[in-house]
């Protein structure tokens, strides 16, 4: 290989409508950049409902798609498509079965479920032209255990499902507030035989230590300070850095995808496990981290030259009348990345192209269901959104700096990288 290549990452799509029939100027803008990128990725966040059916299991925010929105997303420009999120079992097995089918006869390059947990644990890989991309897709939840598949044993069979990252909660206390949880327990003369009628698959199943207490399914720690804490199985990350390991010692070009929904307050902030779970990705060998969850717009880092978007927000955002309304502009604002990287997939540059979903004149209006498709930002608000994305990068080491141009990222390897626009 002696050409360089492009990679074109977008924020999640969450799509129910077929949009190949609109004809907006701005997105056709838009499709033209997917088009014309050698990859060009997105999260796809629904499931299909398709010849194997399925049913809902979800009261709230369920959601699943005809398969035609698969033909929109190839019409769009996209190649590539991450299937490891909360929405992906939302019909169960059968959902998954029919994604897989529909997907795999599209010729996407894809990731993040199975037939049972050995094969949505695998690497997608494809060719694109003389060049293999592999993709490695997990899902961190929360949510509940049946979303993710299984392999069979000798009394059950396999279930399909979402590649897992196995992360729990743990909440640091301080004494007195630990004192006051054992005590709520025993006036309810709490025991493990009653919390055991209620107890969930996932709920802990012993206790460390004296200064733990298992309070009905979230463990609670004795603390100095008070601290919210995600713990990623140790077992389970090695099982996800292995893969990595592998499709990249194989010459592949590694993108390793993350979907979580374990929030910071400031849900536009980097969880400080999600940082360190991006770099460990880089260290084995991800050429690029991508992450969605939270949807809204998080910082950019570079880490040992490699890109890491710890959340792009929406690409699409297809609400059905009646469901829950986002009301924060945040939502409805991101961003499309392009990275250019040389034939030893060294990262040459980063163009950002600040995006709208309906465009900036629906950001003041109610109407959140008729918002369909991204269109760019206007001169001014995209300098608006560039600049605030710089100030929240400035904490990963990564500077943005606004000009004319685009946006460059340097190859050097110091800490203050810079983007120039």
């Amino acid at each position: 290989m002696t050409s360089s290549f492009t990679l074109t990452l977008t924020g999640q799509s969450l799509i129910h409508h077929d949009v190949r029939h609109i004809t907006d100027e701005g997105f056709a803008t838009i499709k033209k950049l997917l088009q014309k990128s050698d990859i060009s990725f997105t999260n796809f966040e629904t499931t299909v409902l398709g010849r194997h059916g399925g049913w809902p299991l979800k009261g709230s925010y369920f959601g699943c798609s005809s398969a035609i929105v698969l033909d929109s997303l190839k019409d769009t420009g996209f190649n590539t498509l991450a299937l490891s999120n909360n929405h992906a079992f939302d019909l169960g097995p059968p959902g998954v079965l029919s994604t897989l089918e529909e997907v795999e006869g599209r010729e996407f390059l894809y990731a993040g479920i199975g037939v049972d947990a050995k094969g949505a644990h695998q690497a997608g890989v494809k060719a694109f032209g003389a060049r293999k991309v592999a993709l490695v897709a997990m899902d961190a939840g929360p949510g509940p255990a049946m979303m993710y598949a299984d392999d069979a044993t000798e009394t059950r069979p396999s279930r399909p499902g979402v590649n897992r990252l196995d992360v729990s909660r743990v909440f640091e206390v301080d004494h007195r507030t630990f004192e006051n949880l054992v005590a709520i327990q025993e006036a309810f003369q709490s025991n493990p035989m009653e919390r055991a009628n209620y107890a969930q698959p996932d709920d802990p199943r012993e206790l460390k230590s004296p200064d733990e207490i298992d309070f009905y399914g979230t463990i609670f720690r004795r603390a100095p300070e008070n601290c919210r804490k995600i713990i990623v199985d140790p077992v389970s990350l090695e099982s996800q850095l292995a893969m990595i390991r592998k499709a990249a010692s194989e010459g592949a070009f590694v993108i390793a995808y993350l979907h979580h929904h374990h929030w910071e307050p400031n849900w536009r902030e980097v969880p400080g496990w999600v940082q360190s779970f991006a770099r460990a990705c880089v260290d084995v060998g991800a050429n690029a981290f991508v992450s969605h969850g939270a949807p809204v717009l998080q910082p950019i880092e570079i880490y040992r030259g490699a890109p890491i978007f710890f959340g792009l927000g929406n690409f699409l955002f297809h609400l059905g009348k009646g469901e829950v309304v986002w009301r924060s502009p945040d939502v409805w604002k991101s961003m499309i990345a392009t990275c250019s990287f040389d034939a030893s997939y060294n990262l040459q540059s980063i163009d950002l192209v600040p995006i709208v979903i309906g465009g900036e004149q629906r950001l003041g209006s109610n109407d959140y269901h008729e918002r369909i498709v991204p269109v760019p930002a206007s001169r001014e608000l995209a300098y608006a959104m560039l600049d605030d994305l710089s100030r929240r990068s400035q904490k990963h080491g990564t500077r943005i700096v606004l000009e004319e141009a685009r946006v460059l990222c340097p190859t050097d390897d110091a800490r203050d990288r810079t983007l120039e626009f």
